[in-house]
């Protein structure tokens, strides 16, 4: 075990604080990065030292090298990806190991959809039908287009190394399906910089639900119950509610395939489970697993009790849970309500401004 010392977040803004005030309530020193546009950035009034990495607005903050060297050049012990940016991103998580830096998020093949898919068929667990991640070109369209004719339309397309509704098209046609499968690579490069997207049968009329889990490097996973993120706006969630109401016989059957997923994985750290549930049946699928920290995870830290980042830390340090199952109560329900700027005479596209 390594008792970590010093933690770079490489995020901005709501995340960063909330990593913060972990880090400061665990007595090791939070190291905060910025951009240029983000130079007097609230969050910087609460980290201990903070390091300027980039000048272009979402340049800095997706350049491995710079925030590497900014790890190096203060001493950190640890990085904190928070969620977006470099998050899932394998690479970034490959160079924190090789300059010996932790990193507090553990992708592994989890973090790539297309893999964390077969893995789960392979331990048994329902996932929706898919594909591979499609070839660049023309091969990649004739691959889409032929599990379309199979599947049904419509279909969805994803980016591989996704998160948070980006780089996701419903498809609902072969000409559909030609007009966006470079938009939705497009995307998803500009987010992840990571061009690969696969498609997906679209489930019509489906909830989303996610199992919050926790897992250490000894084979204990426990999970914090299930969160319904089923209300969205173009991909994006709006409302968040912990625990998700549903029959206790599938609230449990959830529970324990999250729990079989993160064990078939081999698991290691805090992460979701998301699974698509039939809104009529019931029935349900397994769609992805979040291998970082999510947006939503202060409702489920609500109706627990439990510090996500602060489990997070202990697990990249190498220290056994201290949860066990029986221990986890849910007490009341937590809602969370996410507020975007539309433009109303553009058709509600989404659109910056100052909130006043």
């Amino acid at each position: 075990m390594k008792k970590i010392q010093r933690i770079l977040i490489a995020n901005r803004g709501e995340i960063a604080l909330r990593i913060i005030r972990t880090v400061r309530d665990m007595n090791i020193e939070a190291i905060a990065v910025y951009e240029k546009p983000d130079s007097d950035a609230y969050f910087h009034r609460f980290a201990d030292r903070v390091i300027q990495i980039g000048i272009e607005p979402n340049r800095g903050y997706l350049d491995i090298e710079r925030i590497i060297q900014a790890a190096v050049n203060t001493g950190s012990d640890a990085i904190h990806p928070g969620y977006g940016f470099l998050s899932e991103n394998a690479d970034f998580a490959e160079a924190c190991l090789r300059e010996g830096i932790i990193f507090t998020s553990v992708i592994r093949d989890l973090g790539n959809k297309v893999l964390a898919r077969e893995m789960m068929v392979k331990a048994g667990i329902p996932v929706v039908p898919g594909t591979e991640s499609l070839p660049v070109g023309p091969e990649g369209l004739t691959a889409a287009t032929a599990f379309a004719k199979e599947a049904g339309y419509p279909i969805i397309l994803k980016a591989t190394a996704g998160g948070g509704g980006r780089g996701v098209r419903r498809v609902n046609s072969d000409q559909e399906l030609k007009l966006n499968i470079s938009s939705a690579r497009a995307e998803a490069i500009a987010a992840f910089h990571d061009d690969r997207i696969y498609a997906e049968k679209y489930i019509e009329s489906p909830r989303h639900i996610e199992v919050q889990i926790l897992a250490d490097k000894y084979g204990h996973v426990v999970h914090l119950g299930t969160r319904d993120c089923s209300i969205q706006r173009r991909h994006q969630k709006l409302l968040e509610i912990a625990p998700a109401d549903l029959p206790e016989p599938i609230i449990e059957a959830l529970h324990q395939a999250a729990v079989k997923a993160a064990r078939a994985a081999e698991y290691v750290n805090a992460g979701t489970v998301e699974f698509l549930v039939d809104s009529r049946t019931n029935e349900f699928w397994f769609m992805e697993v979040n291998t970082r920290l999510q947006v939503e995870h202060t409702v489920t830290e609500m109706i627990t009790g439990e510090d996500l980042v602060q489990e997070q830390i202990r697990i990249a340090e190498g220290r056994p849970l201290q949860i066990r199952q029986e221990d986890v109560r849910l007490n009341g329900i937590a809602v969370e309500v996410r507020i975007n700027a539309e433009d109303p005479k553009n058709n509600f596209m989404p659109e910056g401004g100052k909130l006043i």
